[in-house]
């Protein structure tokens, strides 16, 4: 089904994926990007630092000129390459989240541990690259995501139950085993994280990651 267009829903949807505080800069980037083609689908919403923001899965705005892109401040730039994470290109996707993997800001993490979810392997791989801090206790990477994973508990379950529907639709026959399975091995990383954030295990929505393909979550 198509959905109508609807410019300034889109822009509204788009503002309210952030924090209060950034509404400027990101109407300075609605400014630049080209106008929607339908209005942003399927929201999530998810607290950071204690404001809840709604983030929508999927956008429809082409991509703007470098030329305008540069014109931007940093965090403006940031901020584009965050909303363009949710374009419905998994290519675009993917582009745009290897610019904010690296971002110590709070506001971009939901961004990025949303696509963990996706079905897209090149993009599990990509975070995966993009977050070695993940492997490193007390980095400033696990404390960002463990804070942020300990803040959205539920938001993270469905994260789990995700990146087990996909690997059994679509990769099962590569990875036998869901341990193997690279979201798994990202999924664990981000536990680890919460864990070291909260100092106590975190509850478990995948098969254990030494699983084998027989086995579904609990």
């Amino acid at each position: 089904m198509q959905l109508p267009r609807d410019p300034s829903n889109a822009a509204h949807a788009l503002v309210a994926a952030f924090p209060t505080r950034l509404a400027g800069d990101v109407q300075s980037v609605l400014a630049v990007m080209p106008e929607a083609s339908y209005a942003p689908m399927m929201p999530f919403e998810v607290e950071v630092q204690g404001e809840t923001v709604v983030i929508p899965s999927r956008i429809y705005n082409e991509e703007p000129d470098t030329g305008f892109e540069r014109a931007l401040s940093g965090t403006q730039q940031m901020i584009l390459h965050c909303l363009y994470s949710r374009h419905h290109d998994g290519r675009v996707r993917q582009r745009h989240l290897e610019q904010i993997t690296a971002s110590g800001e709070p506001w971009a993490v939901p961004f990025v541990v949303q696509l963990a979810g996706e079905y897209v392997l090149e993009i599990i791989e990509s975070i995966e690259r993009g977050l070695p801090g993940l492997a490193e206790p007390g980095s400033t990477q696990r404390q960002l995501y463990g804070e942020f994973i300990a803040r959205n508990p539920a938001f993270f379950a469905r994260t789990e139950r995700r990146v087990v529907s996909y690997w059994s639709c679509y990769y099962r026959w590569k990875y036998g085993a869901f341990g193997l399975y690279p979201g798994c091995v990202l999924l664990e990383a981000f536990r680890a994280a919460v864990v070291e954030q909260v100092g106590a295990q975190w509850p478990r929505h995948t098969p254990p990651p030494l699983a084998g393909s027989s086995e579904t979550p609990a």
